[in-house]
Parts: structure tokens; C-alpha cells; sequence
């Protein structure tokens, strides 16, 4: 059955840095574009990134330039750097599969902004 597993997530101080795991199994990873969404309470989950089949990625303006996602397709892993975090970017991080047949998330890792 398809899984995905995030892991990296914690506490740290505003301009600190973290980086996300998702380690996926069940499908053939390297033919499906990978995403990671965030929900902070009281807010709608959004989307933060994207990593194409071909290695290309997307973000949104709230996140440029200061996360990056990347893939290893020989360990199906897909990771999120996230640089100079702000308290803003408090949240559960969630990785995300669109399969042909449906949609598939992680249990979500927590990331928490505060000093």
C-alpha cells in the first residue's frame, strides 16, 4: 500500500534552518511529481512546493527563496530545506502524491517557528 513518512520537523529559532523528509513506498516514485503542504492552525492547507518528474520545482512567493525541495529517486525520498524560518512558517508539513487513482498523504511532522 502506498506510504509516505515525514520526518525533520521541531522547534527552532526564527532565521534557522530545518530540513524535511518524506519517505514514500507503494507506487513508482520516480513517475509521479512530489509536494509538500503546510496547515497552521486556524488556516487552510496550503501548498509550499513541488518537484516535477523531470526535477523541476515550485513555490510559492511566501516561500522563494528560502525553502527547497528536492528528490532521490534511488531512495524514494523527497526532502524540503527551509531556510531563514520565520514564526509564519509555524505549521504541520504534510507530503503529498497525486496517484492516477487518488491522492495520498503523510501523517504531517510538525515545524514550530518561535524563540
Amino acid at each position: 500500500q502506498v506510504q509516505l513518512v515525514e520526518s525533520g520537523g521541531g522547534l527552532v529559532q526564527p532565521g534557522g534552518s530545518l530540513r524535511l523528509s518524506c519517505a514514500a513506498s507503494g507506487f513508482t516514485f520516480s513517475s509521479y511529481a512530489m509536494n509538500w503542504y503546510r496547515q497552521a492552525p486556524g488556516k487552510e492547507r496550503e501548498l509550499v512546493a513541488t518537484t516535477t518528474v523531470a526535477g523541476g520545482t515550485n513555490y510559492p512567493d511566501s516561500v522563494k527563496g528560502r525553502f527547497t525541495i528536492s528528490r532521490d529517486n534511488s531512495k524514494n525520498t523527497v526532502y524540503l530545506q527551509m531556510n531563514t524560518l520565520k514564526p509564519e512558517d509555524t505549521a504541520v508539513y504534510y507530503c503529498h502524491v497525486k496517484l492516477i487513482w487518488r491522492a495520498y498523504w503523510g501523517q504531517g511532522t510538525q515545524v514550530t517557528v518561535s524563540s
